[in-house]
């Protein structure tokens, strides 16, 4: 990798102004011709890492030449089943740096734990690669908009993983509520209703598999001992790791709440009130929770529930259990004055006027995998349906919901019910959620929600104003060498 070391992957205050003026090889991350095969190293191997193997062994011209991730046992499964869908012998590697090194890889395609995939996808870019990146594509607020630094700086393409956008009845749809058919849009709410059931709680620290290479697990977050049955997946509901639920799915649903908005910054004011009900375990993400961005032109509401309707749905099948609104359980409602559009998945959209006639609808999905890699031969950043500006504003607006959930004090109805009266068309937000808790046995007034305080944010410099506490959320202690860099 010409002018490219290890320092550059390295925390200390000397390699990371190293990263300032390292150039790229100008041929990394870009097929020379529609010809050439686009070599392809995944990065984090389970869950959605499992399908971005398969997709991009589907799509012509894309090789899956290299298969990465930090537990050796995912790693060699992993490259056994890719070989069977027809990889050919793509290289095993544990260390994410050592991939980079290699100029035989053009592009990664990342799918980590979100507290790896800033500091993933910053090294990439300097190192001449482009990146496809799972949503959300960061941790917290400031890294985010780094990645959007180092993509520009170092002209890479660098696709959001959120697939919606690439939906042309999601486009549709979105297109013609905003030509005013059913009048101006008064709130668009986001519905995250998804099953999420204690993850259990253990005695003391977990033994760590020696197949796992746990300080490369860590990467910037504190290497702590495991307090948790599972260390993979339950990564998501502690927040030295995760973003709980608005950060795994919520993200999806956040940022097509944001596009139907027409939104291209951070909102002046955020509110959360949530908390984690119905057991005690060993997360610490809420688990009902909702967020109020309260943008000039209409609000955005966006609502957790991980209990069921009810507790006598919690003695069954959640997943058969859940509430939905408006048809809509893990879906966006787009609110007008005349009606709304409701969107219940990836794929498909309907809009109806206030007395629930069906007005249009619209259905059909596309490959995000191949929009990514359409860019990445065009080389041109405008033809990706989910840019990195996007991926970092909607993960934004999921971290600020986190950050005032986490700068609250625990209040009661009365509390919660004060702060829901003055919100825009979303004033019955108390009484739904208050109503879902009472539902699944949990008493608020005993149990009570986290209160968050409405942060005052500078959408310019995506800073929060007046609150030192929420203004040191907005990124995080790193930890060496696993640091993002300042300067990219």
């Amino acid at each position: 990798m010409s002018a490219i070391t290890r320092r550059v992957f390295l925390g200390s205050a000397a390699a990371a102004a190293a990263t300032t003026t390292l150039g790229c090889r100008a041929s990394a991350g870009a097929a020379a011709s529609p010809n050439e095969a686009l070599r392809v190293a995944v990065v984090g191997l389970r869950g959605r890492g499992r399908d971005h193997i398969n997709q991009f062994i589907d799509l012509p011209g894309v090789e899956v030449a290299a298969l990465c991730d930090v537990d050796s046992n995912v790693l060699e499964a992993a490259r056994a089943k890719a070989i069977e869908a027809g990889a050919a012998d793509p290289l095993a590697i544990v260390d994410y740096r050592e991939l980079l090194e290699r100029d035989d890889i053009d592009a990664v395609s990342i799918a980590t734990p979100n507290h790896w995939h800033a500091l993933q996808a910053v090294w990439a870019c300097q190192a001449g690669k482009d990146v496809y990146l799972e949503k959300p594509v960061s941790h917290n607020v400031w890294e985010g908009r780094q990645i959007v630094h180092a993509a520009a700086k170092y002209d890479r393409i660098v696709q959001t993983g959120t697939q919606i956008r690439s939906s042309p009845s999601i486009q549709e749809a979105l297109a013609w509520v905003n030509e005013g058919h059913i009048g101006e849009i008064q709130l668009a709410r986001g519905l995250c209703y998804k099953p999420r059931e204690s993850i259990g709680r253990v005695e003391g620290a977990q033994k760590i598999d020696p197949a796992v290479d746990y300080d490369l697990w860590c990467g910037p977050a504190p290497k702590k001992a495991l307090m948790r049955e599972r260390l993979h997946y339950d990564w998501h509901w502690v927040f030295d790791t995760g973003n709980g639920d608005l950060g795994n799915q919520g993200i999806h649903q956040m940022d097509i709440a944001r596009w139907a908005l027409g939104e291209s910054a951070l909102p002046p004011r955020t509110i959360s009130v949530g908390g984690r009900f119905g057991y005690v375990d060993d997360g610490n993400t809420p688990n009902t929770q909702f967020v109020y961005h309260d943008y000039e032109r209409a609000p955005l509401l966006f609502e957790v529930r991980g209990l069921p309707h009810d507790a006598k749905a919690q003695a069954g099948k959640w997943r058969d259990g859940m509430d939905d609104y408006l048809g809509a359980s893990i879906g966006v409602i787009v609110h007008c004055e005349d009606g709304y559009v409701q969107i219940p998945s990836y794929t498909q959209a309907t809009a109806y006027n206030k007395k629930g006639k069906k007005l249009e609808s619209w259905k059909g999905g596309a490959n995000h995998y191949a929009n990514f890699v359409d860019a990445v031969r065009s080389r041109r950043s405008e033809d990706l349906t989910a840019s990195i500006e996007d991926g970092h504003l909607s993960s934004a607006l999921c971290h600020l919901g986190n950050i005032s959930y986490l700068r609250g004090e625990a209040g009661g109805p009365a509390k919660v019910s004060k702060i829901a009266s003055k919100l825009r068309h979303a004033n019955d937000t108390a009484d739904r959620f208050l109503d879902h808790l009472s539902k699944n046995g949990v008493d608020p007034e005993v149990e009570q929600p986290i209160v968050g305080p409405w942060l005052e944010i500078d959408p310019d410099t995506e800073t929060i104003e007046g609150d030192v506490e929420a203004s040191r959320l907005l990124t995080r202690e790193y930890r060496e060498p696993f640091v993002v860099p300042r300067t990219v």
